[in-house]
């Protein structure tokens, strides 16, 4: 509210200024009254000269007059000096009216008046521009700069930055709301401070459990290892009766089952250990130009997925590509017609053109086409494939966590590419790699 009042004081302060100095030129600029005797004096006098028969252009240049001989006020001399407030008097020479005198001397006392009280108003004038430039600062400083620093700290907060603090003003008319507003600012730092110090914890801890469950599971291992050589020894003793042999083959059995499920549970501990689900979006694409014919060859090292029919060659050409990544996308997409739709694969190969983001430019991509002959995936199902975690109802009986086809589009979107997908008599993907 300070700053309200002190607006409100200068613009006071301002105006009653403007009004003293109207009232100054007010003051100074006022209409003389003409002396009626004076001027009679000046008639009689005019009157005498021009019966003793004085020229009148001479009496005009003495006493600063006009002389006119008509007694009509149509005029056209006489409509102009009426028509400019001229004092004018009956002329009478030797008892005869003949004309008029007029003295036209206000005229320039009405010019001194207007140029009076222009120079008044375009001091005036003056004063409110500047007054108006003024206020125009102070609301600027008051009002709109606080709101522009408000508007940049928020736009650092949405960027996450919440390590540069927000500058508060002793005068600052939102100085209340600033203040909490940059207390909210480290608040949110804190808070994210202790999130990331509890996810550090969290991963400690499970590399630390994870750790502690191998570490049991390895003496686990060791044993079955000590029991399976002691009883394939005994194994083949000659001295063993039959029953003892069915016992020893029964032990064998059951070791090996509990090693197998050791070294299930030391594989699953490893890669809860090196990885969680949290940090898949943190996995580094860095596409580089590559020779589009190696595509070829991670379909041709995919043959424990069953048939896959290769029905033309790879266009020649250089494309932007992550080689692992790109594997990693053939295999989810080949592995996932095997494991759902479990006929054979065609694969083909062509070149394509799209428009850039922009509009303007066409890029040029190799398409490969991806197509299996089941019974495809579920119309109302279709659009949320490429979700994070979502896993369709016909993978209830099998493993994964729904992150194959939401991978296969984020690492084609990261090698500058992309993907399409849909029921086509089966499951069809279509992936594109831009060409260089």
């Amino acid at each position: 509210m300070k700053q309200l009042f002190r607006i409100g004081f200068i613009f006071t302060i301002i105006m009653v200024i403007a009004l003293g100095i109207f009232i100054i030129f007010n003051s100074e600029n006022h209409f003389e009254e003409r002396d009626l005797l004076y001027y009679n004096e000046q008639l009689h006098i005019i009157e005498e000269a021009l019966a003793n028969g004085e020229k009148e252009g001479n009496l005009e240049s003495k006493y600063k007059c006009h002389i006119i001989y008509a007694k009509e006020i149509e005029d056209e001399e006489l409509s102009r000096l009426y028509k400019n407030n001229a004092l004018v008097l009956d002329l009478t020479v030797n008892g005869e009216y003949v004309g008029k005198v007029a003295w036209d001397d206000n005229r320039s006392n009405y010019d001194l008046i207007k140029r009076g009280f222009f120079g008044g108003s375009v001091y005036l004038w003056v004063i409110m521009l500047l007054s108006g430039y003024i206020l125009l600062i102070l609301f600027h400083l008051s009002f709109v700069k606080p709101v522009k620093e408000l508007q940049k700290f928020s736009e650092e907060i949405a960027k996450g930055n919440l390590d540069e603090p927000l500058p508060i003003k002793k005068n600052n008319l939102f100085g209340n709301f600033v203040e909490a507003f940059d207390q909210m600012r480290e608040e949110l730092r804190d808070s994210r401070k202790r999130e990331v110090n509890a996810e550090v914890a969290r991963k400690e801890m499970v590399t630390d459990l994870s750790h502690d469950i191998k570490t049991p599971i390895s003496v686990i291992k060791v044993a079955c290892e000590v029991l399976e050589a002691k009883s394939n020894k005994k194994l083949k003793e000659n001295s063993n009766s039959e029953e003892e042999k069915k016992d020893i083959e029964y032990t064998l059995e059951k070791v090996s089952t509990i090693s197998q499920k050791a070294d299930l549970i030391s594989s699953l501990m490893t890669n809860v250990m090196h990885s969680t689900l949290d940090d898949i979006d943190k996995i580094s694409v860095n596409p580089v130009e590559t020779d589009s014919r190696i595509i070829k060859d991670f379909f041709v090292n995919l043959k424990n997925y069953g048939n896959i029919i290769i029905e033309n060659e790879v266009p020649a050409g250089i494309v932007y590509m992550d080689r692992l990544r790109m594997e990693q996308v053939i295999d989810n997409v080949v592995g996932n017609s095997h494991k759902y739709a479990g006929t054979d694969i065609r694969v083909s190969f062509s070149e394509t053109s799209a428009l850039s983001s922009d509009g303007e430019n066409k890029e040029d991509f190799i398409r490969i086409t991806i197509k299996d002959s089941g019974k495809g995936v579920k119309e109302d199902e279709l659009s949320l494939i490429t979700q994070k975690y979502f896993r369709g109802s016909n993978s209830k009986e099998s493993s994964g966590y729904g992150l194959g086809m939401y991978l296969v589009k984020r690492y084609m979107e990261l090698q500058l590419g992309g993907m399409e997908y849909y029921n086509d008599d089966g499951f069809t993907v279509q992936l594109l790699l831009k060409k260089v």
